[in-house]
């Protein structure tokens, strides 16, 4: 398999321990996944906060999984966002991002990259701007790969809703401007894209000047609405002939970090095996090899109810009934579904606003 697959952990809501990071590691490195970006919208240093030092033991851990995620064979990398920096690159602002960026290094980390998604842009050249910081930001990394975020990271018209109309041309201008070994994230025709075609990629891939690093929202949950619903069935509308104008695809995650890897396996699958994929049949194959035969059928049996119904729409006799039928198990999957009936994975609009 050609394409570089990866994850980015990229979700808001609830974080997830180390532990369950490495466990996820441990189950699709594998599989062929290659890389892992650390980038929760929850860790606030990298984010909101990112002008703060991280605390020691916070930098520590994430050093340490930095390590553990290399001797899995994955490399390793850091999102940082640096809150609408776009808007005032002033010397001050760098002055702070050469800190950042010298802590991150000490961390060893392979890729870093900056994301400037779901953040307001009042600047008029934008795509100038972003590309000037880039390239001051190439030569102050060690990381070896260096990746962004651009702010308009899909054709979807909800970007131009909430965070201002995009600039005419801001793709084409950014693409030109950015050294060509940067690479740049897209999420296909809409953020949480149904299908993502070859013919879309290719189009995307002239206007970069290279071909993008697809950033795919699926099996990600967090929303308000989103985590309502577990996603759990095999991939569907990523057709292998996307290959050939990717230079890598990285899944952003759902909330549960067992769960997840059932359709993390089917995308591999899904490159494999190329037009004899089955989207359903792999789910069955990757859920009987995540959590053993018997919880694998019973997950199937209730595929619709926890994926289609929905939280919101599942009868309290419904619920307790669920509850009931996975207690019954001891596997980590069992437990996250039910943390999830009792609503434990619940993703707020407000901390989609604060995070």
């Amino acid at each position: 398999m050609s394409t570089t697959l990866g994850i980015i952990e990229g979700f808001y809501g609830p974080v997830w321990s180390w532990q369950e990071r490495k466990q996820l590691v441990r189950t699709l490195a594998p599989h062929g996944y290659g890389f892992y970006l650390y980038a929760p919208k929850a860790d606030a240093f990298l984010r909101r906060r990112w002008q703060e030092p991280y605390p020691s033991e916070m930098a520590s851990e994430l050093s340490e999984f930095g390590r553990f995620c290399r001797a899995q064979g994955m490399r390793f990398g850091v999102g940082l966002s640096p809150y609408e920096i776009f808007n005032c690159f002033d010397d001050a602002a760098r002055a702070v991002l050469a800190e950042k960026l010298e802590m991150l290094d000490s961390l060893g980390i392979d890729e870093l990259a900056i994301l400037f998604d779901d953040m307001h842009a009042d600047t008029p050249a934008l795509a100038e701007t972003q590309a000037d910081i880039m390239q001051w930001v190439r030569e102050r990394t060690q990381a070896e790969y260096l990746s962004v975020c651009p702010s308009y990271y899909s054709d979807d018209p909800v970007l131009d809703r909430v965070f201002g109309q995009r600039p005419p041309a801001y793709l084409e201008t950014l693409g030109r401007r950015l050294d060509h070994d940067i690479q740049i994230f897209w999420t296909g025709e809409e953020v949480c894209s149904r299908e993502i075609s070859p013919g879309h990629l290719k189009r995307v891939s002239e206007q970069l000047g290279r071909k993008p690093v697809l950033w795919d929202n699926y099996p990600v949950n967090d929303g308000d609405r989103m985590s309502r619903h577990l996603h759990l069935r095999g991939f569907t509308g990523r057709p292998a002939a996307n290959g050939a104008y990717l230079s890598g695809h990285g899944i952003n995650p759902a909330l549960q970090s067992v769960l997840t890897t059932i359709p993390a396996i089917t995308l591999v699958e899904s490159y494999r095996q190329g037009p004899q994929y089955q989207y359903a049949q792999a789910f069955r194959h990757a859920a009987k090899e995540v959590l053993g035969k018997e919880l694998a059928d019973q997950l199937h049996a209730d595929l619709l109810v926890l994926q289609d119904t929905g939280l919101g729409r599942i009868s309290e006799e419904k619920r307790q009934s669920l509850m009931h039928t996975y207690d019954a198990y001891d596997h980590p999957a069992a437990s996250e579904i039910t943390r999830w009936l009792a609503g434990e994975y619940q993703v707020t609009d407000e901390m989609v606003q604060t995070q």
